[in-house]
């Protein structure tokens, strides 16, 4: 006998009727807890980061945004109905330049560039699901922050509109945000 009964794919809609007590992301209809709080250096690294690329925008005049998780980001093609996504995140810090994405509960559609820091927990998060799920959604531009291995892998859509092959950086190096002219992130100057 065969199992025919299908598997519940969760969306949006799902997503919002969730106990706000609970933090969730969905990738590809499918629910992920998220852990507890993170660690001290996991919010030392990104509140760096969120400072630096905040001050370079006020500086600038900058239009875009920057947030930190949790922040829902609801990734969908152009064509799709936002209740209907597949994809909800909360990536640890997400650049949006298009205001035109921004609702109140957080961003509809792919933001400019996403960091995320890695968690001992669940690194392949990071590494696997949340790569492709960028890449498919084309984000500009993709970090992940190991703090453990004090490593950076850079992801940027090349002229294909895809991901190259990642730059590998250390916590020795500065670090060029593509999404920007004139930002370098020195990590070797963070107090952690």
């Amino acid at each position: 006998m065969h199992n025919t009964a299908k598997k519940k794919i969760y969306t949006y809609t799902d997503y919002l009727s969730y106990p706000e007590d609970k933090r969730i992301e969905i990738i590809d209809g499918d629910i992920y807890n998220m852990a507890a709080a993170p660690s001290r250096i996991h919010q030392e690294i990104i509140t760096e980061l969120l400072f630096r690329i905040r001050k370079y925008i006020e500086v600038n005049k900058g239009d875009c945004k920057v947030y930190p998780s949790p922040f829902d980001v609801v990734l969908k093609n152009d064509n799709e109905d936002a209740a209907y996504s597949r994809n909800i995140v909360q990536p640890d810090i997400s650049v949006i330049c298009d205001k035109s994405k921004l609702t109140d509960k957080g961003c509809t559609g792919s933001p400019d560039m996403i960091i995320e820091v890695v968690s001992p927990f669940n690194p392949n998060s990071d590494y696997i699901r949340k790569l492709n799920l960028y890449d498919q959604y084309k984000v500009r531009e993709y970090w992940i922050v190991n703090p453990m291995e004090k490593t950076i892998l850079v992801y940027r859509l090349d002229k294909n509109n895809q991901y190259a092959a990642p730059k590998a950086y250390t916590f020795n190096d500065k670090i060029n945000v593509g999404i920007y002219n004139g930002l370098e992130i020195d990590f070797n100057t963070f107090d952690i």
